[in-house]
């Protein structure tokens, strides 16, 4: 069953590109965009990440954190975020049980690749609460941004 507005975010704990465990608890009292996507280092989830990093003063501005969760290993995900200059932490879902809570998994993917990230957004709000949910089923989509900032500013 998706995730809707209301309901409590799953919490997690993963590790992140500098090999360090976050968890979604660590950030109650901050508003949070998670942005789920299948892979480093393709075109549409480059594009999907640098809108993040290019409007990164605004997320700062509003006391918000970014999060971006693969199924990539960390240090996959590492050098992506050195090429990109990301600004916020990718987060290594290897085993895919976020992506999984989150209904944001493709069960077999592009080349027969089997359980790869979808790509969505969320943000929860500073109770653990989804705020606004996105999980779009064609990897070559991209979030709407407009609404995942209206969320923000609401």
């Amino acid at each position: 069953m998706s995730l809707q507005i209301g309901d409590q975010a799953p919490d997690f704990k993963l590790y992140s590109s500098d090999l360090t465990e976050v968890s979604l608890a660590a950030f109650k009292g901050k508003k949070v965009i998670i942005h789920f996507f299948p892979m480093a280092f393709t075109g549409v989830c480059t594009e999907q990440l640098c809108a993040m990093r290019d409007n990164f003063s605004f997320y700062e501005g509003i006391n918000a954190q970014v999060l971006g969760i693969s199924v990539d290993s960390p240090f996959s995900l590492a050098k992506f975020k050195e090429v990109q200059n990301y600004q916020f932490p990718l987060l290594s879902d290897f085993n895919k049980d976020v992506s999984e809570a989150y209904s944001a998994l493709y069960p077999e993917f592009v080349f027969g690749l089997k359980g790869v990230s979808k790509r969505a957004a969320f943000v929860i709000d500073e109770e653990g609460k989804i705020a606004y949910a996105e999980v779009l089923e064609d990897a070559k989509d991209l979030p709407a941004f407009k609404a995942i900032d209206d969320a923000l500013k609401a």
